[in-house]
């Protein structure tokens, strides 16, 4: 392990791990042969060249996880990369439920690692998508067909607050929650107002 390159914090966050704590040892070595900087970012391990993320280390409740900041543009020869959620664009993970995985796929994840590397390294940027190709929630456009004034002003948002909205009107899986949401921020978006304003 290259000592210099550690960072206490992620030591603290390995001791205390109740779960996934051998799983998340063995990618910090093998992450950490790759020659890249160890921080602690988002509660998480977090690995970067000249400050550019490149891959964190998590955990959840079925598996742990290696996630690529870029992984959408790796080649993903061995098709180990799985896309988190369908609202997630660039980042892909490889996940483990059990150490002798990660034991077995040690040279695999070098190469990908190494390539997410080369990847930032040449300054490859993910084409991230415009808001048009955001799914409106049917609960939100229904809304937005009753009332024109929530549609003027939903429009007139910037790209990044109609973005917020619509990320999070549609997360919710029952319908009555999307509804709930939407008529808790029909006001602040007739204001002008972002989702964090």
């Amino acid at each position: 392990m290259t000592t210099n390159k550690t960072n206490p914090k992620v030591d603290g966050y390995l001791n205390k791990a109740k779960k996934w704590k051998e799983e998340s040892e063995k990618l910090r070595e093998i992450v950490l042969s790759c020659d890249l900087t160890e921080d602690f970012k988002w509660m998480h391990p977090c690995y970067t060249l000249e400050n550019k993320n490149i891959v964190i280390i998590h955990g959840f409740k079925e598996y742990c996880a290696l996630l690529f900041h870029k992984g959408t543009l790796l080649k993903d020869k061995q098709g180990i990369l799985i896309q988190q959620t369908e609202n997630v664009q660039a980042a892909r993970q490889i996940r483990f439920t059990n150490l002798q995985q990660i034991v077995d796929m040690e040279a695999i994840l070098k190469e990908y690692i190494l390539e997410a590397i080369e990847v930032e390294k040449a300054g490859l940027k993910v084409e991230l998508k415009k808001n048009i190709e955001y799914a409106v929630p049917e609960e939100f456009q229904t809304k937005l067909d009753e009332n024109p004034a929530l549609k003027t002003a939903f429009e007139a948002l910037t790209p990044g607050r109609q973005r917020a909205y619509l990320f999070y009107f549609s997360q919710p899986k029952q319908s009555k929650t999307r509804v709930s949401r939407v008529e808790k921020c029909t006001q602040q978006i007739l204001d002008g107002k972002g989702l964090n304003d």
